[in-house]
């Protein structure tokens, strides 16, 4: 009888020694999966803390290429004003020489023989300085017919016309210049006030 005691009392200890390494492996598996679960929320934190980042960067790339193209832009008009306007003040010490050679022709004797080469070389000149301005965007503004445009016309009188509708150039004083669009000088003319309208004096 004690023999058989002594035998089974192995079989016990395995049977006790197998279901403690059971529930040890168990423990394992579970602190195995808690620390997997563990790693996991810390690499999806990681992750979006990741995307974040890139979206904030992409944002930061998006503003500075806006910024980098506005400034190119902005430089790219400044250039282009640059050189249509470099010669603003040049054109406009320009303007008293062609006024004086006009009225140089306006005012002399065209009859007279004498002064008449003269004439002549005035008359040359000044085709060849309105050619050469001309050729830097320089135009001339002759409004004579047309519409008074307080933009572009600076009105010194006005004087009933038969011949020209109300509120239209009837002579021009000094003529208008531009540089590229841009206004250097107005021109200085007379607007008709039309036929009906009594005259009335204008430095009153």
């Amino acid at each position: 009888m004690a023999d058989k005691q002594e035998k089974v009392a192995p079989n016990e200890e395995i049977e006790a020694t197998e279901a403690q390494a059971v529930e040890n492996a168990a423990e394992d598996q579970v602190q195995a999966e808690d620390a997997a679960a563990e790693r996991i929320a810390e690499l999806e934190a990681e992750l979006v803390k990741a995307q974040d980042t890139i979206v904030g960067q992409k944002d930061s790339v998006v503003r500075a290429a806006a910024e980098v193209e506005n400034i190119r832009r902005r430089t790219a008009l400044d250039v282009e004003k640059a050189h249509k306007f470099a010669l603003e003040k040049f054109a406009n010490e320009l303007l008293p020489v062609i006024d004086s050679l006009e009225r140089a022709l306006e005012v002399s004797n065209t009859e007279d023989e004498a002064i008449k080469p003269m004439l002549e070389g005035v008359e040359l000149t000044l085709k060849s300085m309105l050619a050469a301005v001309a050729k830097f965007g320089i135009e001339v503004v002759n409004p004579v017919g047309e519409a008074f445009n307080p933009e572009l016309h600076q009105a010194i009188s006005m004087l009933p016309s038969e011949e020209f509708a109300a509120n239209t150039v009837i002579s021009v004083m000094q003529k208008g210049y531009a540089l590229n669009g841009r206004l250097l000088r107005p021109a200085m003319v007379i607007v008709s006030r039309g036929s009906d309208t009594p005259s009335v004096d204008t430095q009153a």
